[in-house]
């Protein structure tokens, strides 16, 4: 396709765009495009130390439709500033800007609070060590063609792009393996995984009494007993079920720059006032729409139930979770605001995410120090109604009758299996009954569900591990 024919296109779509959700809406999308590709890029040179180019084609290629625009789009690295800037063809422009251990913010025309992150105070871990610095190789054959088959492209697209498997069996790790400029200490963005990280964190709040499930959430704007948006729950925001009009954010694809909820993300220095201020599309708790805007409300309260100050949400997430786990390698990143962006901004080593993974198979517990409220894990994957995918509150679950439950069971996935997931491929999965914990970390495309091959993934590990004989690595 020429040039001028490509730019025919894309203004094509942006007219058609803005005739079908009105012109405001349109605006939104060259921000949009610009403010997904700017943040991915900033996190993943400063912070991953990845190589940007790498970055750009697979991130573009994983989502269906960013061939549209994704030639039209410039990128500028700035090694000196430490800030990335992307441009869609003159018609919208984004920057992110990269700080010392807080990772990557988009900066606004209202720019961006300065945040001093908290220092390190050495805290031990409570759970024993997963491995040696030394990358572990699969302890069995089984193992190894495991994790041939999860690396291993298909002759034709959609590719896999996996980046980063790590197995664990019984609190060890037992196979890992990753992909080329990555390693164990290698911090990789988990998307929407984050949600999870959010959920735990919002369990802790609970445990100590500063947050409550049910009842009204305590937001301000919301305090009036006669808004509707009074009745909206904790649980609601879990469970995606507040029924704020904020569109969805399960699939990433172009089509998805036009929701309201990635003006949130993309346009809004704060984001949680802007979700605040969206009205219902359905009461609370009568509807289910997983959308962002639920997440970033709650990444709100848990900064103000740590202490209202930026640095009081990160110290906290760090002292009470990050620590007692041995979390080193991580890096939560921020709005303008100062408030985490809970949705989507957490990176984490490999080694990490299964860490995290391991508090949910050892029922919130490390050590001897219960770090989530007792019953929280079995809460947290129950699944929630009218939930098609099959998601409890904070985790994705087999457990009930829906569509995405069945679909996994069938596929050879434990009914008791449950797991964080992000977007273009990033899983954690914990399944109690062979005490497993999987992580796979890529650069997939969401649709067809084996594109990334964790269905593979998941039923070779487990008759892997099963093989009697093989596994005194694990004991």
């Amino acid at each position: 396709m020429t040039r001028r024919r490509k730019i025919i296109l894309l203004a094509t779509t942006m007219a058609c765009a803005g005739l079908a959700l009105g012109a405001a809406r349109a605006r939104d999308v060259p921000k949009v495009a610009t403010g997904f590709l700017a943040d991915i890029l900033c996190s993943e040179t400063f912070v991953s130390g990845l190589d940007p180019r790498r970055t750009f084609a697979e991130t573009t290629d994983a989502m269906p439709g960013t061939g549209l625009i994704s030639w039209a789009m410039d990128y500028r690295i700035d090694r000196v500033r430490k800030d990335v800037t992307v441009t869609l063809f003159g018609l919208g422009r984004s920057q992110a800007v990269y700080r010392e251990g807080l990772g990557c913010t988009l900066a606004h025309e209202a720019g961006i609070v300065p945040v001093e992150p908290p220092a390190d105070d050495g805290q031990p871990a409570l759970l024993p060590e997963i491995a040696g610095p030394a990358i572990v190789p699969p302890q069995n054959e089984a193992l190894v063609v495991a994790l041939d088959r999860a690396f291993a492209e298909p002759a034709q697209p959609p590719y896999r792009r996996t980046r980063a498997v790590v197995v664990m069996k019984a609190g060890r790790i037992i196979a890992e393996r990753y992909a080329d400029g990555i390693g164990p200490e290698t911090q990789l963005l988990g998307f929407s995984m984050t949600k999870s990280v959010m959920s735990a964190l919002t369990g802790i709040l609970v445990r100590q009494g500063k947050l409550k499930l049910d009842g009204p959430a305590p937001i301000a704007a919301w305090k009036n007993p006669d808004d509707p948006r009074h009745a909206i729950t904790v649980d609601q925001l879990l469970r995606h079920t507040a029924g704020l009009a904020l569109g969805s954010s399960l699939q990433a694809s172009l089509g998805s720059v036009l929701e309201p909820v990635n003006r949130m993300k993309f346009v809004e220095t704060d984001m949680a006032a802007y979700a605040t201020s969206i009205s219902l599309a359905t009461a609370p708790g009568t509807a289910w729409n997983y959308h962002d805007g639920n997440t970033v409300i709650l990444s709100h309260l848990i900064r103000n139930a740590a202490g209202g100050n930026p640095a009081d949400a990160l110290r906290f997430a760090r002292g009470e979770l990050f620590a007692p786990l041995g979390m080193r390698h991580i890096t939560l990143q921020l709005d303008g605001s100062g408030t985490i962006e809970g949705s989507g901004e957490m990176l984490a080593s490999a080694r990490d995410w299964a860490r995290f993974g391991q508090l949910y198979l050892g029922d919130g517990v490390a050590g001897s120090k219960r770090i989530l409220p007792e019953g929280w894990v079995s809460y947290s994957s129950s699944p929630t109604p009218n939930a098609w995918v099959g998601i409890g509150a904070g985790f994705w679950t087999n457990q009930g009758d829906s569509f995405g439950a069945k679909f996994r069971v069938e596929h050879g996935w434990p009914r008791d299996a449950f797991f964080a997931k992000g977007t273009i491929g990033q899983y954690t999965i914990v399944i109690p009954s062979e005490k497993l914990v999987i992580v796979r970390l890529g650069r997939s495309p969401n649709a067809p569900p084996e594109a990334d091959g964790v269905f593979d993934l998941v039923r070779d590990v487990i008759a892997a591990t099963r093989e009697k004989g093989k596994m005194a690595g694990a004991r």
